[in-house]
């Protein structure tokens, strides 16, 4: 194949893409939904993860993982979310889940201790319980 032809055959590759491609908003078919789906809630509960905890059950597990560190709880929504994915090695009885906890909680700003990710598992123990 002659450099000619290459070039165009590129040129071609390219112009079929871009012609393909959408500015369009997603439509409400297309567009994710906000509310997680029954299959999706069930799959968490299976692998032993609560759902999101609002009013007195969130304020209850940031209190439980304040007295632990207040560290642990600088940004909420991550400690959180790090309960809620730790809440998986506890209720599966991970033989690793304070290493674990240790790995999920540590940050820049704190640094966990194995005694620190074993009270961390004590803490959110009840919460767990909730999956």
């Amino acid at each position: 194949m002659n450099r000619a032809a290459a070039a165009l055959a590129a040129v071609a590759a390219l112009a079929a893409l871009t012609a393909c491609s959408s500015n369009d908003e997603p439509t409400a078919e297309t567009k994710p939904s906000a509310v997680p789906s029954k299959a999706h809630a069930d799959a968490l509960a299976k692998a032993g993860i609560p759902p999101k905890p609002e009013g007195q059950t969130r304020t209850d597990l940031l209190a439980a993982l304040r007295k632990v560190s207040p560290a642990l709880v600088a940004d909420e929504d991550k400690a959180v979310d790090h309960a809620r994915n730790q809440c998986s090695a506890v209720n599966n009885k991970e033989p690793k889940r304070d290493w674990m906890a240790q790995q999920r909680f540590s940050s820049s700003g704190h640094e966990v201790s194995e005694a620190e990710a074993a009270q961390i598992n004590e803490a959110i123990a009840e919460f767990c319980a909730t999956a």
